[in-house]
């Protein structure tokens, strides 16, 4: 297991791109915020697919990091997403992963997005991660 100011050391050292602040990190779930600013819109004024994508999968990882601990070359082998209704291009969004299993080589998880404030979710992802053997 890997505590929350461990994983955000190891992201701040090795994702320092990531835009992405947990919220908090607990048994086999993780929470976790990102700004929504101009980058992050594509035109219709709501924020883009790809970042939404991003979202859950940086939610996903962190999850599983607190389970297994700092495993860095844990990767995504599979993400789905389903679009729910459009995210507000004013409020950060808010991502819940729960994860569903935790084996030696596969971990899965389910994330919902939201934009902050707002009960309903804006899409919701299931993805896979392949966990690396020693």
């Amino acid at each position: 297991m890997a505590t929350k100011q461990e994983i955000e050391d190891f992201i701040k050292t090795d994702f320092p791109q990531a835009k992405c602040t947990i919220d908090a990190i607990g048994k086999q779930s993780a929470t976790i915020r990102h700004a929504i600013g101009f980058d992050e819109l594509r035109p219709g004024g709501t924020v883009s697919g790809p970042t939404l994508m991003t979202i859950a999968d940086c939610a996903l990882y962190i999850a599983i990091l607190g389970e297994i601990g700092i495993v860095s070359q844990t990767v995504t082998t599979s993400l789905t997403i389903n679009f729910m209704r459009k995210p507000s291009a004013k409020k950060d969004i808010i991502a819940h992963c729960n994860l569903l299993k935790v084996g030696k080589k596969l971990a899965v998880g389910e994330v919902s997005l939201y934009s902050a404030g707002d009960d309903k979710p804006v899409a919701h992802v299931v993805g896979t991660y392949s966990i690396p053997q020693d």
